[in-house]
């Protein structure tokens, strides 16, 4: 049996749900991606650490994704396995706290804290990703970020396989920045973020004003993978993108978006070249304009 047959075994009897030859365009927000070998979709942190093992134990390369939301991936074949931690999204709520594993949406936990009347998650709102990717890039909007919020985590170490716990100072959280990004061998399984007691209809108001300014200023209505690229010390991106007059600028189906200059949107058809090229030339022109080398926020995932 080879090592695709032997992963797809591991998943048969473990109750994983995965598929042979799948294209990954159809997983991310972009609408880009190639095909894998196979893919799969852990429904529990016992599930996933098996996994990890089987594909260690083989020599299996592996790329882990949560919904694809923030990612750009290339179009060639991966030889490997896809692993996607979109089923593992169980939570649960005790006190002020939100016991929640990786795969869990921001808006359902979102939602759920609004449920309770618990408030500091009003700014992930809308927030197209998963508790996973969030820690990972700490992401935040509208006065928040997961830093504010995250109590602990747990991980699997990829290299050691052994489960770790983090408390709220291991994370090394910075701007898009956490100790996830910063080591590749860590796959977050679940966290606790820590909230606190709110007036129901005062996080309402927030979440929905929120999702208003996000409809009215956002390219919500395309493919995208949110905002390309990270805000620098006294500037932003998207200013300075607007201000070089490159707003609709386009190479292939990719092109800057009218909305709002800091997203990309795919207008159809767009290639992974034609999104890395249209990158390159606002990068390229910034410079020239003012000096300044913006840096994306976005994964870009070769292989």
């Amino acid at each position: 049996m080879d090592k695709i047959g032997i992963l797809a075994k591991y998943c048969e009897e473990s109750g994983c749900v995965f598929k042979k030859n799948e294209k990954l365009s159809g997983y991310t927000s972009f609408k880009i991606g190639g095909t894998a070998d196979i893919a799969v979709f852990p429904k529990n942190s016992r599930c996933f650490a098996g996994l990890m093992e089987v594909i260690k134990e083989c020599g299996l390369k592996y790329i882990l994704l949560g919904n694809g939301s923030n990612v750009l991936l290339c179009e060639n074949r991966f030889c490997g396995a896809a692993v996607f931690t979109s089923h593992m999204d169980q939570m649960e709520i005790k006190g002020t706290k939100i016991y929640a594993q990786c795969g869990a949406p921001l808006t359902k936990l979102a939602n759920a804290a609004r449920a309770y009347s618990l408030s500091g998650l009003e700014f992930a709102y809308g927030i197209p990703g998963t508790l996973g990717g969030a820690i990972y890039m700490n992401a935040g909007a509208y006065g928040g970020q997961m830093s504010d919020i995250v109590h602990s985590s747990s991980c699997l170490d990829a290299n050691t396989l052994e489960i770790k716990s983090l408390c709220a100072g291991q994370h090394e959280f910075a701007y898009r920045e956490s100790v996830y990004g910063k080591n590749s061998g860590f796959a977050l399984l679940y966290a606790i973020l820590k909230l606190k007691r709110g007036d129901g209809a005062e996080i309402e108001a927030a979440m929905e004003k929120n999702m208003a300014a996000r409809k009215e200023k956002q390219p919500l209505e395309y493919p995208s993978a949110g905002s390309v690229f990270k805000r620098g010390e006294g500037y932003y991106a998207a200013k300075l993108i607007e201000d070089c007059n490159l707003k609709g600028c386009s190479v292939g189906g990719a092109e800057v978006s009218e909305k709002h200059a800091g997203f990309i949107i795919n207008k159809g058809g767009a290639s992974f070249s034609d999104v890395t090229g249209l990158i390159a030339r606002i990068k390229s022109a910034v410079f020239e304009a003012t000096g300044i080398k913006i840096e994306c926020e976005i994964k870009i995932m070769e292989w």
